[in-house]
């Protein structure tokens, strides 16, 4: 019995109490631990809302061009040198007005030797003509004149009234020719662009010059050019009314309505070329502004219109939280056009269905959901 005194000391004692206070003060902070770690789905409820068709009427503002409603480069038909303009960049002209006079000496010695062969057809002509109109008149009295020689007239009479006519057409080309050394304006509009002077040698397009003569545009007319996404063309039609704002202009606001849908989309840009005419009589509106375009998308059938906090958009899957027996599911969805903070879904879904309003990817798929109330959208 003393022994065993001996070796508990006092001090011993006094370690194996604070050992064993330690490690109750260890096991109830493992509790209070425990206690304070919160579900991943708050237990007072989620919000959900009820699922209904309705039809989103939407916008879009997209960038547009303004380009001249016509426009043509005007080049010289033949080689030639300038001999006199009578339009400058910023001349309004009408159709038909003279614009310049070229010269081509070439062509006046053409003309007048296609004059000379054409007289000289002609006479030849005359000549077979009247010799064919003698033996014809002869050959009635019976015996005078054989058959043979009539015929050999008559075909002499005809080769020389097609080179007749071939003489003419000939002559015709280069008068013609001729004519197009005379530049004149094909429609109503303004000088854009003058890339010549007096005496410069001009022809066709890389044949003389590079550059045109003139470039015509017509200014009081304009059309709006606007690329429409894929997304959106479901929604377009003619006669559709819209406004944009020029950069240049920006207090007014200009209206127009959609007249021309390509009916099909760029291979490059995705897209559908949509065109409006825009009457520009004071010409405040330029060929080559960038504006501004407010579209409406109105909407022709119902939709399933949602919150935008109730789609989910993870890195492999777009989806909808449906609650279906107390449990979440997740249904894959399609956006469709958005508004503020709705957007139009499309998916496994139907009228009535149980949504929940604020969706995230920590309410897993198939996971029970606490007790739930109803929100409105």
């Amino acid at each position: 019995m003393n022994l065993i005194r001996n070796n508990f000391s006092p001090t011993v004692c006094f370690v194996s109490v604070i050992l064993a206070v330690l490690s109750l003060c260890g096991c109830a902070s493992s509790s209070s631990e425990a206690k304070e770690q919160k579900p991943a789905i708050d237990s007072a409820g989620l919000e959900i809302i009820s699922l209904h068709k309705e039809k989103l009427a939407s916008s879009i503002e997209l960038p547009g061009e303004l380009i001249a409603f016509q426009q043509v480069d005007l080049y010289a038909k033949v080689n030639s040198f300038v001999k006199k303009l009578y339009a400058d960049v910023g001349s309004e002209v009408n159709s038909g007005e003279l614009l310049a006079i070229m010269e081509a000496p070439e062509l006046n010695a053409q003309l007048d030797a296609a004059a000379s062969r054409l007289k000289s057809q002609e006479a030849v002509y005359l000549a077979s003509k009247a010799n064919y109109d003698r033996l014809y008149e002869t050959s009635q009295t019976p015996g005078t004149v054989s058959q043979n020689d009539i015929d050999q007239a008559l075909a002499k009479k005809n080769s020389d009234a097609a080179q007749l006519d071939a003489a003419k057409s000939a002559y015709k080309e280069i008068a013609d020719t001729k004519n197009y050394l005379e530049i004149r304006a094909p429609f109503d509009g303004v000088i854009s662009a003058r890339n010549v002077n007096t005496g410069a040698y001009v022809g066709p397009s890389g044949k003389g010059s590079e550059l045109p003569l003139f470039i015509l545009q017509q200014q009081k007319k304009l059309r709006l050019v606007v690329s429409i996404p894929e997304l959106y063309t479901g929604y377009l039609n003619n006669k559709l009314n819209i406004s944009f704002y020029a950069r240049g202009i920006p207090q007014k606001k200009f209206t127009a309505t959609m007249n021309r849908l390509a009916g099909a989309l760029d291979n490059k840009l995705r897209a559908e070329r949509v065109e409006m005419d825009i009457i520009n009589n004071d010409k405040k509106l330029l060929p080559g502004m960038v504006v501004e375009v407010n579209i409406p998308l109105p909407a022709a059938d119902s939709s399933f219109v949602v919150l935008k906090t109730s789609v989910v958009n993870s890195t492999e899957r777009l989806f909808v939280i449906k609650v279906a027996g107390n449990k979440a599911q997740w249904v894959d969805v399609k956006k469709g056009r958005e508004q503020a903070d709705r957007v139009e879904i499309y998916g496994d879904l139907a009228t009535g269905d149980s949504l929940v309003k604020r969706a995230n990817e920590e309410i897993r798929d198939g996971s029970a959901l606490p007790r739930v109330s109803i929100a409105k959208q």
